[in-house]
């Protein structure tokens, strides 16, 4: 009677799992879908001014991949780079100067923003320093990227013309994270595909949809449009800096675009599991605001949508249950095959695909890291720099 009650309790949550995922297939946003890329755009008949922040703390060893592609920019315009040295141990500034000499390319400052005042992450402290840097030259555009993305040679040319075109007030593209070895092929198409899972980008540029998120790497921004929505003091505090600022770009009125990366590529090695862990359990919590009944409905809700489908294989297996077994593996099979585009954008093996389950799980368990990290005052970090502020939620809600 017991196992009877327990498999039936199992095939019932098998069912949910199964009616979660046709959800998710069909009505949240067509997330799977990777054919989100820039827009359609023309060239404009005059090219506007804009200047490129660039934040950057101890990356010498990515800047000699990256910046190179940055400074040889085909722009027809004129732009400038202003890379931001915060607090570099590494030699950082002096290797941007040097790269810049030997390449050439476009005009390069490199400048430190000081100790971040109280109440501002380090960070958004180093964007606002290279802002108010580009603000004296008075830019149409502002081109905040980080310091591991390289760019082809018409990354900036074609994000300028996709805003003219769309009359978009922030263009941003998910730049294309490096997936080499084991743990990151594993780990990295997944983080990208649960990122448009909780924002998809069809809906981010929709009129009138609330969904508003970008990618820290590649952000585009209409100068204008970041001084009505006072970009970055509003989100000063703010862990997940790239949504907090389409979320302000949003709200201030101005339109929004996402979308995934062609010539926009992360340069930065994880090639081990804990680099991963670090990079994903550093804003986990902050996601959730901080909050332990999110948190727990996080958990939950992973272990039902991920895991109980090949739980409900096994344990449908093992009792003789086909129900169980028929419904466990056709929700494993739907969550397989929306994560196949992603799979095959990152030209990786759809093998793959089954083991999404795994994935999943380690995120569930980075997730509660982040929070336990969080309670024990770490907080979330940049570079070295940790912010333990509880209060940092409320700026990104």
């Amino acid at each position: 009677m017991g196992q009877t009650a327990h498999v039936s309790a199992v095939v019932w949550s098998a069912a949910v799992s199964l009616a979660a995922w046709l959800w998710l297939l069909l009505f949240q946003g067509w997330f799977w879908r990777t054919d989100v890329r820039l827009p359609a755009s023309r060239d404009p008949d005059g090219w506007p001014d804009v200047c490129v922040v660039v934040p950057a703390r101890d990356e010498a060893a990515v800047l000699p991949a990256s910046l190179p592609s940055l400074l040889a920019q085909d722009y027809p315009g004129r732009a400038e780079v202003f890379l931001v040295d915060d607090g570099s141990t590494d030699g950082t500034g002096d290797l941007a100067r040097e790269l810049a000499r030997r390449r050439g390319g476009l005009p390069l400052t490199v400048v430190p923003p000081g100790e971040p005042p109280a109440g501002w992450t380090g960070k958004l402290w180093a964007v606002r320093h290279g802002m108010e840097l580009a603000r004296a030259r008075d830019p149409e555009y502002l081109l905040l990227t980080d310091a591991d993305i390289a760019h082809a040679p018409d990354s900036l040319r074609r994000l300028v013309a996709a805003a003219g075109t769309g009359g978009f007030d922030l263009v941003s593209q998910m730049a294309r994270l490096r997936v080499e070895s084991l743990w990151e092929r594993l780990v990295v198409p997944a983080f990208v595909y649960f990122f448009a899972q909780l924002y998809p980008f069809r809906r981010i540029s929709r009129p009138g949809s609330r969904t508003a998120a970008a990618a820290g790497g590649c952000v585009l921004l209409r100068a204008d449009a970041a001084a009505r929505a006072r970009i970055p003091d509003a989100v000063r505090h703010a862990v997940i800096d790239d949504v907090a600022v389409a979320r302000a770009v949003k709200r201030s009125g101005g339109r929004v675009w996402l979308g995934l990366a062609d010539g926009v590529d992360s340069v930065r090695p994880y090639p081990r599991l804990g680099d991963l862990w670090r990079m994903v359990s550093r804003s986990a919590y902050a996601q959730l605001r901080h909050s332990p009944p999110l948190l727990a409905g996080t958990v939950a809700g992973l272990t039902l949508v991920y895991l109980v489908p090949p739980a409900a294989v096994a344990v449908g297996a093992a009792a003789g249950s086909p129900p169980c077994v028929l419904l466990g593996a056709a929700a494993w099979l739907v969550m397989a095959g929306t994560y196949v585009p992603m799979l095959r954008y990152y030209r990786q093996p759809l093998w793959l695909a089954p083991l999404l389950p795994v994935t999943a799980f380690l995120y569930l368990l980075m997730t509660v890291d982040s929070a336990v990290q969080h309670r024990r005052g770490r907080g979330a970090a940049w570079k070295g720099r940790t912010y333990a502020r509880p209060e940092a939620a409320a700026e990104e809600a």
